[in-house]
């Protein structure tokens, strides 16, 4: 029965009003069936001599709903749906409308009442459910996989193993959507919920101690994340961070003090973050460091294993970074170095050297190109050697051993693939038994116990979404935990080419193709061209993507393209696409589509650019710049105004603004305001002819919704049509299972006009 009202959510349904006074505006009930609870909400205003409504199921993430017959009369309304076997009927009374619900042969009360709601953007904008659907159904053929087979959640994620070694947790989904998540006793078996996911997503959760986990939640896609922490049992809930319009986020985990962990957030100020001890148990905060310097802010913090404040950096002038330290016995912080932003300084760990307290190890480009790691010592303020360093790609990290006095187990960097390094001969042995046992497998640990007798292993491939496996270290013998989509078979699955070629002005670009099995036998298909976002340190890696992986099922080419700017690939690199957004960057896209066309991989007659973010901004810019080269594009989070983008940062964004005059343009100077102009797709419209599919977070922090608005609106006023999907329960990207799989059904409803 539960189904039945389900239905009405998604009908169309329509009001015919008579009195403006009493009954324009927005009114609010809500049906009670069978113990749960649908809200609804009625839009009703006046266009013309018509009364134009639509309806919103906030629960169920439906807005904007066309409304479309209704009679009102002497203060009666009545309203039915005869498609759905729906009738209403009810007295308004001052701002109350008190009446009958009936489906089914169920007469249910339904209360509507006049409210204020607001919302963020034009909400006459968002294209209809029939609109929608329609697009959707044009996804036609007989295939073996659906959206939701890549794109639903897996039932069991997010394993991880508590630091005692007693329990292991994870996040479950319910049949409604909802991921709890679940902590098993691994010696009795007995399994207990210890967070519920009610109306907000549970966006991370990890241990702080055998007793205690945290978890990370916020409002809507927001981003002011709160942190939360509960009992393995459920019981002793709270809110760490109880604070509205605040970011919150984990700094450090105090593994020698069993309650306690470091955070930052942005309480005192909304500009600059500040470091927290909080303890888990009873939610106290100590705040250790002020952040006063609002003009040349604190960006990062560097704390020791026992929660001491070693050195930090900050921004200086805007443009420059400045690292302060201070030494074992010093009493204040000393400035050792300033440099450009993107030069970098950055402590991994320090080595709990006994004999030398102020020995670090460090990523570093201050003279290279490449980052490479250092061994440096703070007292002497001297290299004392370099540990490790790859001639192509920047290294990004290195592990050591807590249980072994901190010992460097391996160091890693991203080439065409993700590389391990390993370097103690205790992770060799791991590292040669897990190599044997998953042989053409890319693995990593993600989890191990505090006595490193039990590491979590996940093993995927650009074929294979991911295996969770437990390894024990004393027998060197792995024990299979979890396939995360065993309904995605691997000999279905698409290969993710590692591919480079040379730009128009001679740099080598690296990037990625997934093939669809008709490219693999010679004959050209159609490409979906997927610029990354960031766009600055930012780049696509090797791996299992579900999305390329979806468009391979449909007989599509995904090319991702590593442009200059990209991170990974040495300053110089990054560098060489600072005030080239939307010129140079694109240009490499360009030149990588025109490579997968020479390759005999792509009909140039058929491709499509879609990307999110800054992605979003390449795919309208793409349709500006080379109109001829698209078939249609896909815009999702993205820019498309530089001017009103940067007008509309959140206020954690501003200490940044003249770092981000330097990557993107200058505003203030006035030859490169022309050319932001000129490269904001909003000044280009008569440029983009191609079909468009605009998609937007309603509350996204980064990208405001007005940034796809815009577009959209002064397309259609030029007779453009532009389909235009927002939903006001997310943010810069969907996170939402229901909303996520209705944006790829949308997307390849698209392609599918334009493509096929």
């Amino acid at each position: 029965m539960k189904k039945l009202f389900l239905t009405f959510i998604v009908c169309i349904i329509s009001m015919t009003l008579i009195k403006a006074q009493d009954i324009a505006g927005a009114w609010k009930g809500t049906l009670e069936v069978q113990g749960s609870k649908i809200p609804l909400v009625f839009h009703i205003k006046k266009d013309s001599d018509k009364w134009v409504t639509t309806m919103d199921s906030p629960a169920q993430g439906a807005s904007g709903i066309p409304v479309d017959s209704t009679a009102f009369a002497d203060n009666k309304l009545s309203l039915s749906v005869k498609a759905a076997g729906i009738s209403y009927s009810g007295t308004l009374a001052d701002k109350t409308i008190t009446g009958e619900f009936k489906q089914a042969g169920m007469n249910l009360p339904l209360v509507l009442t006049k409210t204020v709601v607001t919302k963020p953007g034009d909400t006459t904008l968002p294209s209809g459910d029939a609109e929608i659907q329609k697009i959707i159904a044009q996804d036609k053929g007989d295939y073996k996989y659906k959206v939701e087979d890549y794109f639903a959640r897996p039932k069991s994620s997010q394993f991880q193993l508590s630091p005692g070694g007693k329990y292991l947790s994870y996040m479950e989904k319910e049949e409604n959507g909802k991921r709890h998540v679940y902590v098993k006793d691994i010696a009795s078996g007995k399994v207990a919920r210890a967070i519920e996911e009610k109306d907000e997503l549970i966006k991370g959760y990890g241990w702080i101690n055998d007793e205690r986990l945290v978890y990370v939640m916020d409002n809507g896609g927001n981003e002011n994340f709160h942190i939360y922490a509960a009992n393995v049992d459920g019981s002793n809930v709270m809110d760490l961070t109880p604070f509205d319009g605040v970011q919150a986020s984990i700094e450090r985990i105090l593994k020698d003090q069993k309650n306690y962990m470091i955070i930052t957030m942005n309480k005192d100020n909304k500009q600059v973050f500040e470091p927290y001890k909080v303890n888990v148990v009873t939610g106290a905060l100590e705040k250790l460091y002020e952040n006063k310097d609002v003009a040349n802010p604190i960006v990062g913090y560097d704390f020791d294993k026992d929660g001491n404040l070693r050195g930090f950096g900050r921004m200086f002038q805007g443009i420059k970074s400045q690292y302060f330290y201070k030494p074992a016995g010093a009493k204040d912080y000393e400035l050792y170095f300033t440099n450009n932003w993107d030069d970098n300084f950055n402590i991994q760990s320090f080595s709990y050297n006994p004999s030398n307290p102020d020995e670090a190890y460090v990523v570093t480009n201050l003279d290279s190109d490449k980052a490479r790691i250092i061994l440096y010592d703070f007292k002497k303020k001297e290299k004392i050697k370099e540990v490790f360093a790859n001639k192509d790609f920047d290294a990004s990290g290195i592990g050591l051993s807590r249980k072994r006095n901190y010992e460097v187990d391996y160091y890693n960097y991203e080439g065409e693939k993700d590389e391990i390094i390993p370097v103690s001969t205790t992770f060799k042995k791991i590292y040669d038994n897990l190599t044997k046992e998953f042989k053409g497998y890319q693995f990593g640990l993600t989890g191990k116990t505090d006595d490193e007798s039990k590491y979590l292993v996940y093993v995927t491939s650009d074929r294979l979404v991911g295996k969770y496996y437990i390894y024990d270290a004393a027998s060197g013998k792995t024990t299979f935990l979890y396939d995360l989509m065993p309904q995605l078979k691997e000999a279905d699955m698409a290969i993710m080419k590692p591919v480079s070629f040379k730009s128009r002005d001679g740099k080598t670009i690296h990037g990625y193709i997934t093939l669809p099995k008709a490219a693999l036998e010679g004959k050209k298909v159609p490409l979906v061209v997927n610029p990354h976002g960031g766009p600055q340190g930012i780049r696509d890696s090797w791996g299992f993507n579900p999305e390329t992986q979806l468009f391979a099922s449909r007989g599509y080419a995904t090319l991702q393209v590593n442009f200059r700017i990209s991170g990974g690939y040495g300053k110089e690199f990054l560098r060489a696409g600072f005030k080239q957004i939307g010129r140079k960057l694109m240009d490499d896209v360009e030149d990588g589509v025109n490579y997968a066309i020479a390759q005999g991989w792509a009909d140039k007659s058929k491709t499509a650019i879609y990307g999110g973010s800054h992605g979003g901004y390449a795919t309208l810019m793409g349709l500006v710049k080379t109109p001829d080269l698209y078939t249609c594009g896909v815009d999702y989070v993205g820019v498309s105004n530089i001017e009103t983008f940067f007008a509309s940062f959140p206020e954690y964004w501003k200490p940044y603004k003249e770092m981000v005059k330097q990557i993107w343009y200058d505003l203030d100077n006035p030859e490169e305001a022309k050319i932001a102009k000129e490269v904001s797709p909003f000044y280009q419209l008569d440029k983009i002819r191609k079909p468009l599919l605009v998609v937007q977070g309603a509350n996204d922090p980064r990208v405001n919704i007005n940034e796809s608005d815009q577009i959209v609106k002064a397309l259609r006023a030029k007779g453009f049509n532009v389909p235009y999907i927002v939903k006001y329960n997310e943010g810069h990207g969907f996170q939402r299972e229901d909303n996520r799989i209705e944006f790829y059904k949308t997307m390849l409803g698209f392609f599918a006009q334009y493509l096929k």
